[in-house]
Parts: structure tokens; C-alpha cells; sequence
């Protein structure tokens, strides 16, 4: 299973047992490290993802969109200000937000479930209090959860 998802998100697989760990202490996840505790995920999320992987827009660079101006949420929030996660073959430019991991730009270019629900963790780490409620309703829906 850590082999696949080291392909998948471009990781290394001691990369992927170490967050596993780290996230079964955390009590994310199951002890056996197969179930997802969505709740608790989603508290961290909201409540503590901005203070552990703070993110501070820089300088205007060729990219993919993320945050508010990702595909999943660019109808729902009205904004000038253009997020990219830089990309040499980006289709847009905007300021640049650094990934939660270098090589996350290749894994949700395979992945368009992965690339959502990752742009909508960049608007909760950039945004303002509209656009981290809209991504926290998005997010709890990709979980199938109801708005909580």
C-alpha cells in the first residue's frame, strides 16, 4: 500500500510511513493505520493547518491555480487576487503559495480529486474567513460529511 501511494503523490515511501505515524499519534488515524478519523482531520484542518504549514504569498510566477483560484472553488469566491502553485508549464500566474510538499504539483496533475481537495487546503491557509468557510463546506463534502 505505501509503494502505490509513494507512486501516486511522488513521495518516498519512508516519507509516507513517517506521516502515517506521525498521524496515528496525532489520532488522525487508526492505530492500524487503515481508517481516516474524518473529524478530527477536519478540526485540524480548520483549526491548526494554517499555524503547522503557514502560507505567504510571493512573488508573481508562472503556475497551477490553487486556493480560490483552483477550478474548485474559482465560481464560489470573486477575487483579483490569483494563487498558483509555481509550475514552469502552469497555465497561469498568479503569486506563488509553496506546496505542503515539493513534488505535490506532479501528483495532482494525475489527480483531479487530490488537486481540489489540496486547493482547497491552500484557502484555508491563505484565505480570508469566507473562503476558509467555503472550503471547509467543500472539504466536509468530499469527506461525506455533513455541514457540521
Amino acid at each position: 500500500m505505501n509503494k502505490d501511494l509513494s507512486g501516486s503523490l511522488y513521495i518516498s515511501s519512508s516519507e509516507i510511513s513517517e506521516s502515517l505515524n506521525r498521524s496515528m499519534i496525532a489520532r488522525l488515524i487508526s492505530p492500524d493505520k487503515k481508517k481516516v478519523f474524518k473529524s478530527a482531520l477536519l478540526k485540524f484542518i480548520e483549526n491548526g493547518l494554517s499555524f503547522v504549514f503557514p502560507a505567504e504569498p510571493g512573488a508573481i510566477v508562472r503556475g497551477i491555480p490553487t486556493a480560490h483560484s483552483a477550478p474548485v472553488l474559482k465560481d464560489h469566491i470573486i477575487s483579483d487576487d490569483v494563487f498558483v502553485w509555481p509550475a514552469l508549464d502552469g497555465e497561469a500566474k498568479g503569486q506563488a503559495i509553496a506546496p505542503l510538499y515539493p513534488n505535490q504539483v506532479l501528483a495532482v496533475l494525475e489527480d483531479e480529486k487530490l488537486y481540489d481537495m489540496l486547493a482547497l487546503v491552500d484557502a484555508i491557509r491563505v484565505g480570508k474567513v469566507r473562503e476558509i468557510e467555503k472550503a471547509m463546506e467543500l472539504l466536509r463534502q468530499y469527506f461525506g460529511m455533513a455541514y457540521a
